[in-house]
């Protein structure tokens, strides 16, 4: 029986699972009982288990029973800080939501490992199974690399891979590409402070309000005019603040939050060492004394091109040329599976779980309290990843 054939026979088990972790979402780098959940799943599948300390994560090793590569799959475990606002059965109640599918992706790996577990004797090489918390914007994977996930197996893995689920592009069909897939996500703070002073004379305040109102017009021309439109970055002030307590009082100093999407470590420096000056002068031109500060965030996602030509010939193979969609441009929004894929070459693949039922401009976006997933699609999920896998560790010599 082939991974496909295998997988519709357990892909209740991993639509109740999934349904299960839906109803119970935890948020950020500790979910310890979607921790032990996966555990439970996973447990008789006679695999190297071990949980993080600094965050509560699974790693699970299986060692086929001949010598061979490495290969690693990963599926994220936490969900977003949101009220649901769906209709179904399994709707979560406590004040989070598995908004972007990653109940869907720890079910999925689950059965990942069940296909491939069951294979151990034909197997040449370990899979290193990656659960990981974390990833809605608090770094799980590299807090997972630093523990040593890349070193769980026998020998450091040849390639990585990992399936995300999109709610809203056809059931069943894959999209990926080689090379930029996601932007990187970066964060810059700016405080501009004046003297403040009374709102009846600010003839004789120095007032930031104004000044950092020129600077949010500046990024914006900064962005169009200064960073090559082949290579683009996209900043957002995402947040502006200041310390007025009251109507009358100027602010003596105003916060702004920048959110930063990149594509490249080129234009990532080009920012980090341009914008600053910038602002900085803005201010000095005003009299307002302007203070920055950087914070590294998820770097790009980069899927390898000679990986993901792999990954696009097994998904042909198994799934036909319909179903198989090399996308035109990467996305900008972030992805933490980039970390993994600084260190390891590899691919991250989206599959389209969007529920029959719904015509394409009627879904919504994943993040979206209303969002929904077919989550039928888990036998094709588990049974891809699985085949991706195997197809990295037997391939076929011409």
């Amino acid at each position: 029986m082939n991974f496909i054939e295998h997988s519709e026979t357990i892909v209740g088990d991993l639509v109740a699972l999934r349904r299960a972790l839906h109803a119970a979402p935890e948020t950020g780098l500790l979910v310890p009982d979607t921790q032990r959940a996966i555990l439970d799943a996973l447990s008789g599948l006679g695999l190297d288990v071990t949980t993080g300390t600094a965050t509560t994560s699974v790693t699970a090793v299986l060692r086929g029973a001949h010598s061979g590569d490495t290969v690693l799959l990963r599926a994220d475990m936490d969900a977003l800080p949101m009220v649901e606002q769906t209709s179904d059965s399994f709707a979560s109640t406590n004040g989070a939501m598995h908004a972007c599918g990653h109940d869907l992706h720890m079910a999925g790996l689950v059965g990942a490992a069940r296909l491939l577990a069951a294979r151990r004797d034909e197997l040449h090489g370990s899979v290193v199974f990656m659960f990981q918390p974390g990833e809605e914007g608090f770094g799980g994977a590299k807090v997972m690399i630093d523990e040593g996930v890349l070193d769980a197996g026998p020998d450091r893995p040849v390639a990585a891979f990992a399936i995300h689920v999109d709610s809203t592009t056809d059931l069943g069909t894959f999209h990926t590409r080689p090379g930029a897939l996601m932007a990187s996500a970066n964060g810059m703070y700016i405080t501009v402070t004046g003297s403040g002073g009374h709102a009846a004379s600010p003839h004789l305040a120095v007032d930031p309000v104004p000044v950092a109102a020129e600077i949010v017009l500046a990024l914006q021309s900064f962005a169009a005019r200064r960073v090559p439109v082949t290579d683009p970055a996209v900043i957002s002030v995402t947040a502006l603040s200041t310390d007025s307590q009251a109507v009358n009082v100027l602010a003596k100093t105003v916060n702004l939050t920048l959110n930063i999407r990149t594509l490249s470590r080129e234009t990532l420096a080009l920012v980090r060492e341009q914008l600053p000056p910038l602002v900085e002068a803005i201010g000095a031109a005003h009299g307002c004394t302007v203070a920055v500060e950087f914070v590294e965030s998820y770097p790009v996602t980069f899927n390898d091109p000679i990986e993901t030509e792999r990954v696009l010939s097994t998904l042909r193979r198994l799934h036909g040329d319909a179903n198989t969609r090399v996308l035109a441009a990467p996305t900008m929004a972030s992805e933490d599976f980039a970390y993994v894929l600084d260190e390891v070459p590899g691919t991250l693949v989206f599959l389209g779980a969007r529920p029959r039922e719904l015509a394409a401009g009627d879904s919504v976006w994943m993040h979206a309290p209303t969002v929904v997933f077919d989550d039928s699609v888990l036998a094709t999920q588990a049974a891809t990843i699985a085949e991706i896998a195997w197809s990295r560790l037997h391939p076929v010599v011409p």
